[in-house]
């Protein structure tokens, strides 16, 4: 099924096509609860849970768009799509975006600083990813 928002997005090299592997897409949900089950254990440390639900989300947002035919390498472009692959709300990526932010402090500069209640947002916007990708239903490979 194409999107005209990402076929765009496939024009200018930011998005590639591949047809969807349903075993892919299984993979990155199954990846994506497990980690959310994770994420949601309070005895765990609070940056080790926004790491958990962080994958998780970001799993869910690829698997959309690899159902969808599409391939990206770029975490945030993943995120971004959702909007097209998903439907997913303005507000709700927000805090996709904001958690990419974080993330990146961490990762690239050592600064992690999350609250309680992103890692909160964050699982709740993981979860609802989870039900919407699960709405999708099998991938066809055509």
């Amino acid at each position: 099924m194409s999107i005209p928002e990402l076929d765009n997005l496939v024009r200018v090299h930011k998005l590639s096509t591949e047809a969807p592997a349903e075993s892919e897409v299984d993979g990155l949900v199954a990846s994506a609860r497990a980690r959310l089950t994770d994420a949601e254990r309070e005895s765990l440390h609070l940056e080790s849970r926004f790491d958990l639900a962080y994958n998780a989300a970001h799993a869910l947002a690829l698997a959309a768009l690899r159902w969808h035919g599409y391939r990206s390498d770029t975490r945030y472009l993943v995120f971004q799509c959702t909007t097209h692959t998903l439907g997913l709300a303005p507000e709700k990526w927000r805090i996709l975006d904001d958690a990419h932010r974080k993330r990146n402090l961490a990762e690239y500069e050592g600064q992690l600083d999350v609250d309680t209640a992103l890692v909160e947002g964050l699982v709740g916007v993981a979860r609802q990813l989870e039900k919407l990708v699960a709405a999708l239903g099998p991938p066809s490979s055509s």
